[in-house]
């Protein structure tokens, strides 16, 4: 897909972070955008932010873990604009600790927006790309977690794992079937967003806060440190994602360390020995070589 003026992108979790940066690429490529996210006011500043610079944009308050409220994201799309063109399945949230001790809240939150959210908007949205019958193109964020793996983190590397693989499997139905929507898979690494307090949008029957251990505060204190510290900025992240598109490119990964711990876990299966752990020195504050 390499038109994009005029064209129409739906973006989920699309208030800060990732998911904001890209609105503003796509709509400064000529698109008219559709910002979706749980944050109400944060998504309305978003909105009067792009259209104070000119961009035609709509604003909807999506839980992307309800397939009714996607279902509605999309009907209301297709009032105001008539298509959909480009569809960032971006929503995430975060969360650590040992996989046994983690609670069940946890693993159900996660699970909703990461895995959820991405399979809600692939079955509301791909009917209606498939019918316009014209260039499309499908974007699922998940993260170098999802090709890579650590401790302290499990449910979280479950779900970015979940959205490779199912990325993978969608590229391989819609090329298959003779589709004209494209599909990549985005895989950043550490990022400058508010991923570590998640919490701030979490449903009130999935809370689970009394939950804390040495482990999950290690990680989740590390990730608010390092984030606005030595994070790359969504905006340069917006722009792979929008080269990708011109590319057709699947996979859009990091080429830091974490791309080094990705050919490590590679070489591990092939190979078959037992997992490496291979943390770039990028996510835990230090220089030097991988450990």
């Amino acid at each position: 897909m390499r038109d994009f003026q005029d064209k129409v992108a739906v973006v989920t979790g699309a208030a800060s972070g990732i998911g904001r940066a890209m609105a503003e690429c796509f709509a400064r490529a000529g698109m008219k955008v559709v910002l979706a996210d749980i944050e109400e006011a944060a998504l309305t500043q978003a909105s009067d932010e792009l259209g104070a610079q000119g961009f035609d944009n709509l604003a909807i308050r999506t839980d992307v873990g309800r397939e009714e409220e996607v279902r509605a994201l999309a009907d209301k799309t297709l009032d105001e604009f008539g298509a959909v063109d480009v569809l960032c399945n971006n929503a995430g949230v975060f969360s650590a600790g040992l996989a046994w001790q983690t609670p069940r809240q946890d693993y159900q939150w996660l699970m909703d927006v990461n895995v959820w959210g991405v399979i809600h908007g692939v079955r509301v949205f791909v009917p209606i790309m498939l019918g316009q019958d014209s260039p499309a193109h499908i974007v699922n964020t998940a993260s170098m977690a999802g090709v890579t793996n650590g401790p302290m983190t499990a449910v979280y590397y479950m779900t970015k794992h979940a959205v490779v693989g199912y990325s993978e499997a969608l590229y391989h139905d819609l090329t298959s079937t003779g589709s004209r929507i494209g599909v990549s898979v985005l895989c950043p690494e550490l990022i400058d967003t508010r991923i570590g307090e998640a919490r701030r949008n979490r449903p009130r029957d999935l809370a689970g806060f009394d939950f804390t251990s040495p482990e999950r505060e290690l990680v989740e204190t590390t990730l608010r440190t390092l984030a606005p510290t030595t994070g790359i900025a969504p905006a340069v992240i917006a722009e792979r994602v929008l080269q990708a598109i011109r590319d057709e490119k699947f996979y859009i990964l990091s080429d830091d360390g974490w791309r080094r711990s990705c050919e490590v876990r590679l070489e591990d299966i092939r190979l078959g020995r037992n997992p490496t752990l291979s943390i770039p020195a990028e996510a835990v504050g230090a220089e030097g070589d991988d450990t």
